[in-house]
C-alpha cells in the first residue's frame, strides 16, 4: 500500500513525513512517500495534503500544480481514495475561503472557512496551543481517542461546516472551533496530527489502517 504526501510547495513536509512514516511502519500500512509526482499521487492508495499558510495562497499554488491538482480529484472524487487534509490541507476541502479575499476551495465537504472569533476578548487570535477534543460523532480515526484528548493547533481560520454531521470533532475557544471534518472517503484535521504526541500519532495510525 502507498500513502502519497502530497508537496505543493506550501509548507515543510519533514515532521508529517516522519509521523507517517513511523506510523505506516508500526502499523504495516506499507510505504509513506512525500511527491510532487503526478503519477504517484495518481497510483497511491490512500492521499494526504497538508498546508500552512494563507488560504488563497494554497489554493493557488495547489491548482498552479495542475498535474498534481488533477490527480488528486481524480483519485478522490472517482476513485473514492481515502484522503487526508491537515491544516490549511484541511480547509481546503471547503466550498469557499475568506481569508484576506474570498477563495473557491475543492467544495468537497459543504462550508466556509472564516476567522475565528472567541467571544472572550481575552483569547488571542491565532489559535495556538494546546486543546481538548470534544468528539461530535463517531468515526474510525477516532479508534482509542476520546473526549479530552488534547492536540495542537496554529491557526486564525477554522472551517464553519454547512451540515453538523459533517463536523465530526470540536474544541472550545470561547466558542467552538472545527477541529476536525469528514464524510464518505474524506476526513480533514484542523490540528497539526504530526505534532500531537500519542493523540496525534494514534489518528495518524488510525488514517493509514482506514477501509472506506
Amino acid at each position: 500500500m502507498l500513502t502519497a504526501i502530497i508537496d505543493y510547495e506550501s509548507g515543510n513536509l519533514h515532521s508529517a513525513e516522519k509521523a507517517f512514516q513511523r506510523m505506516a511502519r508500526e502499523m504495516d500500512a506499507g510505504e509513506v512517500v512525500v511527491t510532487s509526482d503526478a503519477e504517484v499521487v495518481a497510483r497511491a492508495d490512500r492521499l494526504v495534503l497538508p498546508g500552512d499558510g494563507a488560504f488563497p495562497a494554497c489554493a493557488a499554488e495547489l491548482r498552479g500544480h495542475k498535474g498534481i491538482y488533477d490527480a488528486m480529484v481524480e483519485a478522490v472524487e472517482q476513485k473514492g481514495r481515502p484522503f487526508l487534509g491537515i491544516c490549511v490541507g484541511m480547509q481546503l476541502m471547503a466550498a469557499t475561503g475568506h481569508e484576506y479575499e474570498e477563495t473557491p476551495g475543492l467544495g468537497w465537504v459543504g462550508g466556509d472557512v472564516v476567522k475565528i472569533a472567541p467571544a472572550d476578548p481575552e483569547l488571542k487570535v491565532p489559535h495556538m496551543g494546546w486543546n481538548d477534543l470534544v468528539i461530535d460523532h463517531a468515526h474510525p480515526v477516532f479508534d482509542g481517542i476520546q473526549s479530552g484528548d488534547h492536540v495542537y493547533f496554529v491557526h486564525s481560520y477554522h472551517f464553519r461546516v454547512a451540515n453538523p454531521a459533517e463536523r465530526l470533532a470540536h474544541v472550545d475557544y470561547a466558542g467552538d472551533v472545527t477541529a476536525v471534518i469528514g464524510r464518505d472517503t474524506m476526513v480533514g484535521m484542523q490540528f497539526h496530527p504530526e505534532k500531537s504526541q500519542a493523540t496525534g500519532l494514534r489518528m495518524i495510525g488510525n488514517f493509514l489502517t482506514w477501509k472506506p
